[in-house]
């Protein structure tokens, strides 16, 4: 259907759908055009879970057969709390370097046909001619803003700061290492994504981050202190930040954004232009993917392009629901992490396992604790949380609902 189509983004999300569109139709004239250097990519790793490969596998078994040689796996997820260590197995995970994926699907794309034009900056007042133009710029995409308004973008912005760093350590397993300062906790989630390295985010409150003056540190006084507070699980090794030794690196609050509609004409929004989901669930590169298969196979299953895109805007929707649900749920749970960090460290973690909960929020943690052992064995109380949970948040809504009108009454 598409004869012409235009990626704008050079990352996971439009490198792949130039390989699913040039695999479905040889003929068609495709050309991902990325604003950086080849090679320039930010951070150090992401992570995918198996059903993934799997999807990656039946699309094309060509680049899935890469990404699974250049990836780790890991089933143990550790935590560490203070000076305590607590260790669960769990489903298998995979971490592959960024670096290292975009050069596989970038090989993979040019292989097949597509056109690569980097250090190509396309903005919303140069979009590119094409039948199709999708995108696949990330959270600030130059194309969506130039249209937010008919896209109906919205961004809640998160209570917590975080940052994005790297280190020479290789984690065996999903690490969570929680520290106690004298202004609070602070956290970092560590996976490994290949020999050389694992990607290290840190995340704390507001209260913690300034009351340690990250707020003011330049990005070397911050990673000596980050490195002093997390030397117990990175045994010597340096912390390193994305921005290459700059100065300033910045603490942002996470942005949860979301679009009303996802197409406007021909062109359509794909990956994080389209939506986002806080890191902590490590979903970000998957639904990117994800989504580009499905807007592979609706523009090769639909003859008129207004068909193809509703079609993709509603499947991925329905989609996301669950994910985005859990992602919500996943960052208030850090949000108030003194809810459970006092708890025994094995408690503690299987509510960190449990942190997608709707129901989490509202049960005494050591109850919901007590109530998910049995649950385990008794069919009873798990459909028993599956019903209480929405009506609890529903309750709770409708009391804040009812609290606000008392206000303005």
């Amino acid at each position: 259907m598409c004869v012409k189509v235009a990626c704008v983004g050079g990352g996971p999300a439009g490198l792949y759908l130039s390989i699913l569109l040039k695999l479905r139709d040889p003929s068609h004239d495709i050309t991902v055009y990325e604003r950086d250097p080849e090679g320039s990519t930010y951070g150090w790793g992401v992570t995918y879970w198996r059903g993934l490969l799997d999807r990656l596998r039946e699309h094309d078994p060509v680049s899935a057969r890469a990404v699974e040689e250049h990836s780790v796996r890991w089933r143990d997820g550790v935590a560490h709390v203070g000076g305590l260590t607590t260790r669960h197995q769990g489903d298998e995970g995979f971490g592959i370097g960024r670096h290292r994926l975009l050069e596989i699907l970038a090989a993979r794309a040019r292989s097949l046909g597509v056109r690569l034009e980097f250090d190509h900056g396309i903005t919303g007042e140069n979009p590119p001619d094409a039948d199709l133009v999708v995108a696949a710029d990330g959270v600030g995409s130059a194309l969506r803003t130039r249209h937010a308004a008919h896209f109906g973008t919205e961004i809640t912005t998160g209570r917590n700061r975080y940052v994005w760093l790297g280190t020479s350590k290789v984690f065996d397993a999903f690490t969570f290492a929680f520290t106690e300062t004298d202004h609070g906790w602070i956290w970092a989630y560590g996976y490994g994504f290949g020999p050389g390295g694992s990607t290290c985010v840190v995340e704390c409150g507001p209260e913690t981050w300034t009351g340690l003056g990250l707020d003011r540190a330049d990005e070397g006084e911050a990673l000596v202190l980050l490195e002093k507070l997390f030397s117990d699980v990175l045994d010597g090794h340096p912390l390193t930040a994305r921005s290459g030794g700059r100065a300033g690196a910045t603490w942002p609050a996470f942005r949860t954004l979301t679009n009303r509609t996802w197409s406007r004409g021909n062109l359509v929004l794909l990956g994080d232009a389209a939506h986002t989901t806080h890191y902590s669930i490590g979903a970000g590169t998957t639904l990117a993917l994800e989504d580009a298969m499905c807007l592979a196979g609706a523009l090769g299953d639909h003859a008129r392009l207004p068909d193809a895109l509703a079609h993709y805007e509603r499947e991925r929707r329905a989609a996301l629901l669950s994910v985005q649900s859990a992602a919500r749920h996943s960052a208030q749970w850090y949000e108030n992490l003194p809810r459970y960090i006092r708890l025994a460290p094995e408690r503690m973690f299987a509510l960190l396992g449990q942190r997608h909960s709707p129901l989490l929020p509202y049960v005494p943690p050591g109850l919901y604790y007590r109530l998910d052992r049995a649950a385990g064995r008794l069919e009873t109380l798990r459909r028993f949380k599956r019903w209480l949970g929405p009506r609890l948040a529903r309750t709770a809504q409708a009391r804040r609902a009812a609290g606000a009108r008392r206000m303005t009454d």
